[in-house]
């Protein structure tokens, strides 16, 4: 298996005048905390040395029934995203030579 090194990805593109920005964390070396926990507005962050990423209630306002439904989203998207982890994980400790192929 070869070794793959961790990066960040960036992209930024204007169409019609609609600034679009992607950021892409490829590295297990990423940070994730909630900030601003019992202050009326909290903020999930991702960071790591390379870049940062912050998700956080509408307009920087109080809570609403939108900001709660995307928590909601993120926090499946998350238990999917383990899930896939771990399945493939452990199907990498089964099967090492075949590691390579579940990454491509």
């Amino acid at each position: 298996m070869s070794e793959r090194k961790p990066y960040t990805y960036l992209t930024a593109s204007i169409d019609e005048g609609v600034t679009r920005l992607n950021v892409a964390f490829y590295t297990a070396d990423l940070q994730v905390m909630v900030l601003g926990v019992g202050e009326g507005r909290p903020t999930l962050d991702f960071y790591s040395a390379e870049g940062e990423l912050k998700i956080s209630t509408t307009g920087a306002g109080p809570v609403t029934a939108a900001d709660v439904a995307l928590a909601r989203k993120i926090t499946d998207a998350a238990a999917c995203y383990l899930a896939e982890c771990q399945r493939l994980h452990t199907q990498q400790q089964d099967n090492p030579d075949r590691a390579d192929e579940s990454a491509a």
